[in-house]
C-alpha cells in the first residue's frame, strides 16, 4: 500500500466522521512518527511533510556527516563520509544530509499497522467528541429517528448517526414506536461503558414536560414565568407549580394559552397525560389546596414537625382528591413535599363499620376478596353495585345479596349518633372526654374505596384534559383564617397502600 492511498483513505474516513482537518493532520503526523520510532528508536531527526488534500506524504531523515573513524558514527543523528558520498558524491565532513525515506521501507506490516492505528484513533476521538457533546447537552430535547425496537429498549439515532438509547423504562407507557419514526425526547444522562459513551434518553423524566413547556410558552422561555416543581406519572397525570414575576401575567392562563392551544400542544406530545397548572404560592395551605385540585378542601391540619397534613373534605370530594388509582393525592404529596392524610368530613353522615367487625357473621376469605378491590367499611360495600362486586371479585351472586343483608340489619340495628370529624393531631386534647365519647368505630374511609375510585374513574375520564384550580373567596377565607371543625376523637386518616401518600418535592 502506497502512501497516496493510505492518506487518502484515511482522510475521507475522517470526513465521514466529522473530524477537522488540523485534528486530522495531527493524527497522521503522530501515527507515523510512532512508526518511525519503532524502527529507528528516535525521530527527532525527521522531518514528516503531508498534503492531505494531494494525499503526498514525505519523511526526510537529517544527519550530520562526520568522518569514518570518528566514534559517532553510531549516534543516530550522523552518518559516516563513505555513506554519505553513495547519496552525492562532492559531500563533505561537517554538512547536513537529507534523505527521503520511503513508506515502503518501512515494511508491509508495519504500514498496515499503521492503518488500523489510524482508524482507531479516529474512533476514539469520535467518541470523545460524542462525550462532550451529549455531556452539555443533558436536560435538552433532542430529535431523532427510530432505528430498531427491542423489548427494552428502542435504539434512535440523531442527524449524525449516533446511536441514542430509549429505555422502556423512561418511555410513556403509551408510546408504540416503529422503525423510521421521529420522536422527541431529553437527554437523561450520559454514561460511559467500557470506554463507550451511551448516551440515555427518556420520555418520562419530569425535565421532557419542563422543555415542552419552555418551547411552547414564551413567557417561561422569556423568564417572566418560572417553574417552580413538575411531578409526574408519566401518561397517566402531572402537576406543574407556576410562578409568575410579573403581577401583570397571569401564569396559570399564560401557560394554557388561548382556549388551551399553548398546553394542548404538550398534552399531545405526552400521548394525553392529563396536566393540572399551579399557581405557585408561599402559603402552605393555600398551595397545599391547589395541590388536590380539583378537589374543594373544608379545612386542613399541618403538623410541620411530622411532615403530614390532615386535610377534611366533603364525602363527594373525597374520590376527586383521591383520583383514579391514587394518582392525584400521589401527585399532590410529592408537589408539596409532605405526606397527606385524607379525612371525609361526615357531620351528616351516619357511622361507618369496618368490614373486620363482620368476621362473627361473615367467613373471612368473603372479606378478604372485599378487600382486595379496595373495600374496607360497610358503607363502601354499599356504595358499590352487586354487579360491580360479583364482576370484580369471586365471590357469587347469592353471597353478596347475604353479604348486603348482613351490613344493612348491622346499620339498621346502630342507635349512635355518628361522630363528627377530627384532626389527628388532636388526640391528646381528647383525653379529658374519652368516657363521653360514644362508643364504635371511627368514620374514616380508605383510598381505595370503591366508591371513591368509581367516582374518580367518572370524574377522570371528562374531556378536559386541563385541570385549572379556581378559589372561591370562602374557601380561602376558611383556609387564612384556620378554622378548625369539631372532631371526635375515632377519626383515622384515609390510607391508600397502592398509592402511598408521600414525596419530595423535587
Amino acid at each position: 500500500m502506497n502512501s497516496n492511498v493510505l492518506i487518502e483513505s484515511f482522510a475521507e474516513f475522517a470526513r465521514s466522521k466529522n473530524i477537522d482537518r488540523p485534528t486530522m493532520m495531527s493524527i497522521l503526523e503522530e501515527v507515523f512518527r510512532t512508526m518511525i520510532r519503532k524502527k529507528y528508536d528516535d525521530d527527532s531527526n525527521f522531518d514528516v511533510i503531508l498534503n492531505v488534500d494531494q494525499g503526498d506524504l514525505e519523511i526526510w531523515r537529517n544527519r550530520e556527516i562526520v568522518d569514518d573513524n570518528s566514534e559517532d558514527i553510531w549516534d543516530f543523528d550522523k552518518i559516516p563520509l563513505a555513506e554519505a558520498q553513495k547519496i552525492e558524491p562532492d559531500f563533505e565532513v561537517g554538512e547536513e544530509v537529507a534523505e527521503e525515506v520511503k513508506l515502503e521501507d518501512f515494511g508491509r506490516r508495519a504500514v498496515l499497522m499503521a492503518r488500523q492505528t489510524l482508524i482507531q484513533r479516529v474512533k476514539d476521538l469520535e467518541r470523545d467528541l460524542l462525550y462532550q457533546t451529549y455531556k452539555d447537552q443533558v436536560g435538552e430535547i433532542v430529535a431523532g429517528e427510530v432505528y430498531q425496537v427491542w423489548g427494552r429498549e428502542a435504539l434512535i439515532l440523531d442527524k449524525d448517526d449516533n446511536e441514542l438509547s430509549l429505555p422502556k423504562t423512561e418511555q410513556i407507557p403509551k408510546d408504540r414506536y416503529r422503525k423510521g419514526d421521529t420522536i422527541r425526547a431529553v437527554v437523561h444522562r450520559v454514561d460511559v461503558l467500557n470506554g463507550t459513551p451511551k448516551i440515555v434518553l427518556s420520555r418520562a423524566a419530569p425535565a421532557f414536560l419542563e422543555r415542552l413547556m419552555e418551547q411552547e410558552v414564551p413567557e417561561i422561555f422569556d423568564g417572566l414565568i418560572t417553574i417552580k416543581n413538575i411531578v409526574r406519572e408519566p401518561g397517566e397525570r402531572a402537576k406543574v407549580a407556576v410562578e409568575s414575576y410579573d403581577e401583570r401575567i397571569d401564569p396559570v392562563g399564560a401557560c394554557v394559552g388561548m382556549k388551551g392551544s399553548r398546553i394542548h400542544a404538550v398534552v399531545r406530545e405526552l400521548e394525553n397525560e392529563n396536566i393540572d397548572i399551579i399557581n405557585y404560592t408561599d402559603n402552605l395551605e393555600l398551595y397545599i389546596a391547589r395541590a388536590l385540585s380539583p378537589a374543594k378542601l373544608t379545612s386542613m391540619k399541618i403538623n410541620e414537625q411530622t411532615g403530614r397534613v390532615s386535610v377534611f373534605l366533603k364525602p363527594d370530594q373525597v374520590s376527586l382528591a383521591i383520583g383514579r388509582g391514587g394518582a392525584n393525592i400521589k401527585l399532590a404529596s410529592r408537589l408539596v413535599g409532605m405526606e397527606i392524610d385524607v379525612f371525609r368530613d361526615a357531620g351528616d353522615f351516619e357511622e361507618d363499620i369496618a368490614l373486620d367487625e363482620f368476621r362473627d357473621e361473615i367467613e373471612g376469605w368473603v372479606l378478604d376478596e372485599l378487600k382486595k378491590i379496595g373495600l374496607d367499611t360497610g358503607r363502601a360495600v354499599l356504595a358499590v353495585n352487586l354487579d360491580d362486586i360479583v364482576r370484580r371479585t369471586e365471590l357469587e351472586e347469592e353471597t353478596v345479596e347475604e353479604l348486603f343483608r348482613v351490613i344493612r340489619n348491622e346499620f339498621d340495628d346502630e342507635a349512635e349518633a355518628a361522630p363528627k370529624p377530627r384532626f389527628a393531631d388532636d388526640e391528646d386534647d381528647s383525653n379529658d372526654t374519652d368516657e363521653a365519647a360514644p362508643a364504635g368505630n371511627p368514620v374514616a374511609e380508605t383510598a381505595t374505596a370503591t366508591a371513591a375510585d368509581e367516582t374518580a374513574a367518572t370524574t377522570e375520564a371528562a374531556p378536559e384534559s386541563i385541570t385549572e384550580p379556581t378559589e372561591t373567596p370562602e374557601a380561602t377565607d376558611e383556609l387564612a383564617d384556620e378554622v378548625e371543625p369539631t372532631a371526635a376523637a375515632d377519626s383515622e386518616p384515609l390510607k391508600n397502600e397502592e398509592a402511598p401518600n408521600s414525596g419530595a418535592a423535587q
